[in-house]
């Protein structure tokens, strides 16, 4: 049986909290939505958090409530997943890619300090693979230039920077409940934010710019208040309940999930450590990482498309997180001066790396990696 990259965690709970939404009769956004954003900010150390149907959609948001024209500019990492640049399109603005820092592969604030323009209007870091960016650097650069800073955290959901706790940081921070992410409500997304003004346009911004959703319009009355006014042109980007059930049994697990990453990377950690043709993921000091992704890399692109190879060969799915945006067709006609990312992608791989992960599985996935010859 093929070993996968990643895979959820969900136990018979996850289950019987979407059957309960399922009988309540109200599946859509509604109380365990609201119950899942009052529980999440908490845990994240944050003031707001709004319930989204991906971090796709959260960085939008986050984006479009800074009024982007076409000449604005958002410094963003080539290193991400591509939603993360397409939000900035989405917005009409310019995406400006800033390289990567060679060890922890996030944005790399001295060629972000060398990017920003008279048109920049925000810095938008990736917590790359669980580990945090340089976020205090990142932050001066920003109250220094009038700028915003928004953290896609899609990877670093339960990670830490300098004992601060992820969500609680930057000015607006995206989560990711994807399938295979820490926290997984199937489908899901956050924003947390630690002003009120901020959060009450994301959540008219989710459901189409209309004053009250359903529920808030239903839950407190006698009668149903028919009435409500459209004050913005907004998006259908709201969680539901089912979702939502699901995040809220995932969050209660989340300390364990996190704490289970962490013992399977020590594990890894020591079993490759003498060899001298692989190098192993960094944690800097002052941070904790999430460990959402195992990164190994290789001295170059044919010995790591030959190890993929010879992976999959033995039964393991490995990944490459990530071919670099600016080099995606859509982005071409991008300028990007991004030298560190257009090596380091190159010796990547990701290696399997989920809470259900068995002992004897990772045997067998080092077994492969000491049997090849680099």
């Amino acid at each position: 049986m093929t070993i996968p990259v990643l895979k959820p965690s969900i136990t018979e709970k996850e289950v019987q909290a979407v059957c309960e939404v399922m009988r309540s009769g109200w599946i859509g956004l509604g109380p365990k939505t609201e119950l899942f954003e009052k529980t999440f900010a908490q845990s994240m150390g944050s003031q707001y958090c709004t319930g989204l149907n991906s971090c796709t959609a959260a960085i939008h948001l986050a984006l479009a409530s800074l009024d982007l024209q076409p000449d604005d500019e958002v410094i963003v990492t080539p290193m991400t997943f591509v939603s993360t640049v397409h939000a900035i399109r989405y917005c009409g603005a310019k995406p400006v890619f800033a390289d990567i820092l060679p060890d922890t592969l996030t944005i790399a604030p001295e060629d972000v300090a060398a990017k920003i323009t008279k048109h920049t209007r925000a810095i938008l870091a990736v917590d790359m693979a669980g580990h945090p960016a340089e976020l205090d650097e990142l932050l001066d650069l920003a109250r220094l230039h009038g700028l915003t800073l928004v953290e896609d955290a899609a990877h670093s959901c339960g990670a830490t920077y300098k004992n601060r706790k992820i969500g609680s940081i930057a000015p607006i921070t995206c989560f990711s409940f994807h399938a295979v992410k820490n926290l997984t409500c199937g489908e899901g997304g956050a924003i947390t934010c630690q002003e009120e003004w901020r959060d009450r346009w994301f959540r008219e911004m989710r459901w189409l710019g209309i004053s009250k959703d359903t529920w808030s319009r239903t839950e407190n009355n006698l009668t149903y208040q028919w009435r409500y006014w459209v004050q913005e042109i907004g998006f259908k980007c709201h969680m539901n309940d089912i979702a939502a059930a699901i995040g809220l049994v995932q969050l209660e697990r989340l300390p364990e999930l996190n704490a289970i990453r962490r013992r399977l990377v020590s594990r890894y950690n020591e079993a490759l450590k003498d060899l001298t043709w692989l190098t192993t993921p960094l944690e800097r000091t002052y941070a904790r990482s999430a460990w959402h992704l195992y990164q190994v890399r290789l001295p170059d692109e044919e010995r790591r498309d030959r190890f993929v190879t010879h992976l999959i060969e033995r039964g393991i799915t490995p990944g490459v997180h990530y071919i670099p945006s600016h080099r995606h067709p859509c982005y071409r006609g991008v300028k990007a001066t991004c030298p560190v990312a257009d090596v380091e992608w190159l010796r990547l791989v990701t290696l399997p790396l989920f809470p259900d992960l068995s002992l004897i599985e990772q045997d067998q996935i080092i077994d492969a990696i000491h049997a090849f010859r680099s």
